[in-house]
């Protein structure tokens, strides 16, 4: 990688959208992950109970399993100029509607709704890899994944003390409202200045929309099988909120919302037999086919990095408050400190991936997580806070670089797929963070720390057999039908 060719201080070209691009991430996580510092505040005022909280922190990421799903294919389908103002308007006004609730039924509809935004990651993963070849382009999508991703550290960091400068029992409200102002009027400086491809190139769009094209009978097997845990997630939020665990919910509410997921499967099901069901009677050409496998261990790897981490940062500082003696806004600010290793870990993570081939770094990365995770399960009150900070910090290292080594392999997989590659590993990201959420309800925080351990040490298992090194050439068909070998880009 030449300086020439990556200058990341040039406000012009590929690095311009590069910047508009974290920029806008940065601005959607800094919306989706605002309440997490206010919770303290919000908790008292409203006079939620600990069920109702870890509603609150279930339904944040509940959304996000669909929505990254969708804003795969419709960025695919769309481009990406179009589709991230879309997610950045509608957040700016769920994110209004959340300072303005007046009731616990109020906060935790506008927080589901609000999960929305968090499929905004998917967009800048196709733009990115419109404008990088494959040799920088792990270090693009780790700045843009780890500096967007900042976002959450920075709302833990900056939103206890907007609320204080605005001072009262609102000042949480003009805090979190403030986010949904800047998400909107950033919103249109995104579709203002953002172009989907270099002059001249080649957007290239799936074939068919609905649901992502493989190429193999085999791949189609694994394809519905990883569907399943999506819908599962689903369930497990509504069977959370049902009277079977937190009781906020009817059993005949909790009944139609099952069915309403059993719909929605069955529509999914289907929609990936007609877009796919003619591998079973026309092989595909080899030129045009691509291993499924390696979506679904990035999916996996996304859960054991992405999914803990919207777990751990949205339980942390909660977790620094009944630890530690301290104050609430240090917890705030100590418990966005998990996310703050996005500003180098990602990129970090990235540069590897490139330098040092994904694979590698991939299990380098899931090593680190099973570790730091296993050590933070031995944290208690009689360890000095700066050591459990450094702990915290450490292995956020591994959780971020392994963020970074995902999305430097999910360009590499099929050119026009990517946009789907990125939701479905997004996705599943969303899925581990619904599935952990779930374990904390059930554990001490200890045993929660073991878990998230356990799951990256048996996911680094898989990787080591199945996984390939991805190719940075792949194949894709023109639109006067020749076929042409391209780099990524």
């Amino acid at each position: 990688m030449s300086e020439q060719s990556f200058q990341f201080f040039a406000f012009r070209g590929k690095t311009r959208i590069l910047h508009l691009s974290w920029v806008a991430f940065f601005i959607s996580f800094l919306v989706w992950f605002n309440h997490a510092p206010l919770m303290v505040t919000i908790r008292e005022q409203f006079n939620l109970t600990t069920s109702e909280v870890n509603t609150i922190l279930l339904l944040n990421v509940a959304l996000t399993i669909p929505a990254r799903i969708l804003i795969g294919m419709l960025v695919d389908t769309l481009g990406p100029r179009r589709v991230y103002a879309l997610v950045l308007a509608l957040s700016g006004v769920f994110c209004l509607g959340f300072a303005l609730a007046e009731s616990f039924e109020q906060l935790a509809l506008t927080r589901f709704l609000l999960g929305f935004v968090g499929a905004g990651f998917v967009v800048g993963i196709r733009l990115i890899s419109e404008w990088y070849p494959a040799r920088e382009l792990g270090l693009a999508e780790g700045i843009y994944g780890g500096w967007g991703n900042f976002g959450a550290a920075f709302a833990g960091l900056s939103m206890p003390a907007v609320a204080l400068f605005f001072g009262g029992d609102d000042g949480w409200r003009w805090a979190v409202g403030t986010t949904g102002v800047i998400a909107m009027l950033y919103a249109v400086v995104f579709f203002i200045m953002v172009k989907d491809t270099p002059e001249g190139s080649t957007y290239f769009k799936p074939k068919r929309g609905g649901a992502m094209e493989v190429t193999s009978k085999g791949d189609f097997v694994l394809y519905v099988l990883m569907n399943l845990p999506l819908f599962l997630a689903m369930g497990l939020i509504a069977w959370q909120l049902g009277p079977a665990k937190l009781g906020l919910v009817g059993a005949t509410t909790t009944n139609l919302i099952y069915g309403v997921i059993a719909i929605m499967l069955v529509f999914q099901l289907v929609r990936i037999w007609q877009i796919n069901g003619h591998v079973f009677h026309k092989p595909v050409p080899a030129f045009d086919r691509y291993a499924f496998k390696q979506v679904a261990l990035l999916d996996l790897v996304y859960m054991a990095s992405f999914g803990s981490e919207l777990a751990v940062v949205s339980m942390l500082p909660l977790y620094f408050l009944d630890t530690f003696d301290i104050s609430p806004v240090l917890a705030g600010m100590l418990g966005g400190s998990f996310a703050l290793m996005n500003l180098i870990g990602r990129p970090g993570g990235g540069y590897l991936a490139d330098r040092f081939g994904r694979k590698l770094i991939t299990l380098v990365m899931l090593a680190g997580i099973s570790v730091g995770y296993l050590l933070m399960g031995q944290i208690d009150g009689a360890w000095p806070l700066p050591l459990a900070v450094l702990l915290v910090l450490f292995c956020s290292v591994f959780v971020q670089g392994g963020c970074g080594a995902v999305y430097a392999s999910v360009p590499l997989v099929k050119r026009r797929l990517t946009g789907q590659v990125a939701g479905m590993a997004g996705a599943y990201g969303n899925v581990g963070g619904v599935i952990f959420l779930v374990v904390l309800a059930q554990v001490s925080p200890a045993v929660f720390f073991f878990v998230l351990g356990a799951v990256a040490l048996a996911i680094l298992v898989l990787v080591a057999v199945f996984m390939d090194e991805p190719s940075p050439q792949t194949s894709e068909v023109m639109p006067d039908g020749s076929v042409r070998m391209i780099e990524v880009p």
